[in-house]
């Protein structure tokens, strides 16, 4: 299995910035390559690096990049930017200037977990990219207000202390307390991802907690309450014309519920919806993992 890494320079008004990008397999081989998009924004790519799975499975290139900001996409002056310059459209900019920057915009799959996969349904339903022939998205949702809907229902059903606690310190704005960080971590571990966290995922969550500008100003410190840049995020007036087969994936405890998935299900013609037993990384899951793996490759093989 054959791993090359690189640099594409992304200019950005007067300004150039890098994203840096690994690419496992071989471009040339005449298959479309499957490029992820990782989630937050701001959580670095290392957590999705199983995907490289897909690879060996059906002889596709895997492509990973770090979006702008985070990772090996860091640049100096990060938390120097004003909110507006960190958008989707931003986001959706640097996609398409990697895409050209690797020669695959006449054939290309985008895997979008959590954030990711709304910035690839943004993406597929407001640019429609002609090259896009598979859009898979992982435990995503077509609007923030979905996505707090979702976590709201599974803080209510938290036991009671631990819902107060959090909810309290929401209210305060002490959501750098220890306390808070503790009681979130019940909620991670039911609905994240289960403990010990693989080491990638700890490279990950571990990066956004050294360089948080982006998740923070996009998100806000909390996965139930938005405060950040796309708390009025929505491209559900626009999942209906995504035309490239589409495959949804989410799991039974995922943060992601149906409410967040089941519109994509309704609104985009071809589409095809598989649930996983688990939590909101499957990839990452014992139980989920080889399932998700064979049902993703099936999908870039025969959809």
């Amino acid at each position: 299995m054959t791993e090359v890494t690189g640099k594409a320079d992304f200019k950005v008004g007067d300004d150039t910035y890098q994203t840096w990008y690994k690419i496992v397999g071989d471009l040339t081989s005449g298959a479309h390559p499957l490029i992820v998009l990782h989630g937050g924004p701001g959580i670095s790519h290392e957590y999705m690096t199983p995907l490289a799975e897909i690879h060996n499975k059906c002889n596709i290139p895997v492509v990973f990049y770090d979006q702008i900001g985070i990772g090996k996409s860091f640049f100096e002056g990060v938390a120097d930017k004003p909110k507006v310059f960190w958008t989707v459209d931003l986001f959706m900019d640097e996609l398409d200037n990697l895409v050209t920057h690797l020669g695959v915009q006449n054939g290309f799959a985008l895997l979008g977990h959590s954030w990711g996969g709304m910035l690839g349904a943004h993406y597929a339903s407001h640019r429609h990219p002609v090259g896009l022939k598979h859009l898979v998205i992982s435990s995503g949702a077509p609007s923030m207000a979905l996505w707090e809907q979702s976590t709201h229902k599974l803080l209510k059903a938290l036991p009671a202390d631990v819902r107060e606690t959090i909810e309290r310190h929401e209210k305060e704005g002490t959501t750098d307390s220890p306390e808070y960080e503790k009681m979130v971590g019940i909620f991670f571990e039911k609905h994240v991802c289960k403990s010990p966290w693989p080491k990638v995922m700890e490279t990950s969550f571990a990066a956004m907690i050294q360089h948080p500008t982006v998740y923070h100003t996009m998100t806000g410190p909390s996965e139930f309450t938005i405060t950040g840049t796309l708390k009025s995020w929505s491209c559900l007036d626009q999942i209906h014309t995504i035309t490239a087969p589409t495959l949804l994936t989410n799991g039974v405890m995922d943060e992601a519920q149906d409410v967040c998935v089941s519109p994509f299900f309704q609104r985009i013609p071809h589409v095809k919806w598989a649930q996983f037993s688990q939590r909101h990384a499957p990839f990452l899951e014992e139980e989920d993992q080889a399932r998700y793996f064979q049902v993703v490759a099936d999908f870039l093989t025969y959809a």
